[in-house]
């Protein structure tokens, strides 16, 4: 099958197209930026797929490449992925996030030969709920930035489906960690590089921030067992979380622990538009596809450590 995944120079989407080439697709790569240090190029995957610097907030040119390459499935995780930055470039954020998935859905509805797409969203198009577990009956209530980018991302979505059957899924993710994630503004990579460089870590919250930790491996099966169930699966969201709840503070003990090393850590508390507690139900994919995760952070921390001192440092 020849499949396009936008964004896919970056973290998930690099260990994303690593499976799709084990499984023989036929891979083009949509992204604006290939870092040398990323994934993507460490694991040579520029040398197995084609890879096309590509902005796909240009709907002509994406509409060229979907062409010329006869794309048959799209994964869509192009995005300004991070919350500080959203608040910092309002205007960028949404167009970025709103424009590139429009673009993607209207090039599906108007060409049949596209039998599925599956659109990155995130826990945060929840918003603030201030509840217990997100279900994906949740109403999307982002209200800042980033937030609403990506609930009207998966509304946007949610409409193609509605309005023109067009066959597309939604995922929604907590945090996602692994080899190969390049922004440093999140913990992990955040702790990875500070022990590396023997460095203190700044902690832009109050460390209470709870989230989900999902290893991208699972993301990846996730997305791949999605693709396979297309037909059954068009026009839902699913959440995908994970076992490991826990804070800013508990995740650094943890690693620290797992790593045998003392982590210097600052806590600054000076998070803007930052949700507090973040958790998702994901009942519902387990039901339907049978996933659920199964790496664990303590069987994994080693690994990703060597993986940042070897390709970042």
């Amino acid at each position: 099958m020849n499949i396009l995944v936008t964004g896919g120079a970056g973290f998930v989407g690099s260990h994303l197209i690593e499976e799709l080439v084990k499984l023989k697709a036929n891979v083009v790569v949509a992204d604006i930026c290939y870092d040398k240090r990323s994934y993507f190029m460490t694991a040579e995957l520029n040398k197995k797929t084609k890879a096309l610097k590509l902005n796909v907030c240009d709907y002509n040119e994406l509409l060229r490449v979907v062409n010329k390459h006869k794309i048959e499935f799209i994964f869509h995780l192009a995005a300004q992925a991070l919350v500080e930055v959203g608040y910092k470039d309002p205007k960028g954020t949404l167009d970025n996030n709103i424009v590139s998935t429009v673009n993607l859905l209207e090039i599906s509805r108007l060409n049949k030969n596209i039998k599925g797409i599956i659109v990155a969203s995130s826990d945060k198009a929840y918003g603030k709920l201030y509840k217990g577990k997100y279900v994906e009956t949740d109403p999307l209530s982002g209200d800042h930035p980033y937030d609403t980018s990506k609930s009207v991302t998966d509304l946007i979505s949610s409409t193609y489906y509605k309005t023109y059957k067009i066959p597309v899924t939604i995922t929604r993710f907590g945090n996602i960690y692994g080899e190969g994630d390049l922004n440093f503004s999140r913990i992990i990579p955040g702790i990875m590089k500070s022990l590396a460089e023997n460095k203190t870590l700044f902690i832009r919250s109050n460390g209470k921030y709870v989230r989900d930790y999902l290893y991208v491996k699972d993301v990846v099966r996730g997305y791949v067992m999605l693709a396979e169930n297309i037909d059954k699966i068009s026009g839902e969201a699913f959440n995908f979380g994970s076992t490991e709840t826990l804070s800013v503070i508990e995740l650094i003990n943890l690693v620290g622990k797992v790593l045998r090393k003392q982590i210097r850590y600052k806590i600054q508390n000076t998070a803007k538009n930052e949700i507090p507690y973040q958790s998702l139900d994901y009942s519902k994919i387990a039901k339907t596809i049978s996933w659920k995760s199964t790496y664990r952070l303590k069987n994994k921390i080693n690994k990703i450590y060597a993986w940042y001192k070897h390709n970042t440092i």
